[in-house]
């Protein structure tokens, strides 16, 4: 007997519920341990953001750029084992990482 069926021995009159769990949303791309560089450039007098450090396969770095691209409207790129984002968006960059479940580290200023 396990402690859900002692509460209901305890409890008949009480229906249970859906519970909500508050994980890390589920993602299409692979989720590595060692943090990721967030650093700023600026490349012909762009300002720019690179994300370095991530090791997933070709395909991940493509998930992983579009996303990044779509939630800022922006363009970019990944060349180089480096995803680039046009732009200086690295606090909202490191926010939504963060919330993918990714360790991040800034660089710079």
């Amino acid at each position: 007997m396990d402690l859900r069926d002692q509460l209901k021995n305890l409890f008949p009159e009480h229906q249970e519920t859906e519970l909500t769990n508050k994980t890390k949303p589920k993602v299409d791309f692979w989720l590595q341990e060692a943090p990721l560089i967030c650093k700023y450039e600026k490349r012909k007098g762009k300002p720019i953001t690179i994300i370095e450090g991530y090791t997933g396969a070709d395909a991940d770095f493509k998930k992983l750029t579009s996303k990044l691209k779509k939630e800022f409207s922006v363009g970019g790129s990944y060349k180089k084992d480096n995803i680039i984002i046009q732009g200086d968006y690295r606090d909202k960059i490191m926010e939504i990482l963060s919330g993918l479940g990714f360790n991040v580290k800034r660089v710079g200023g």
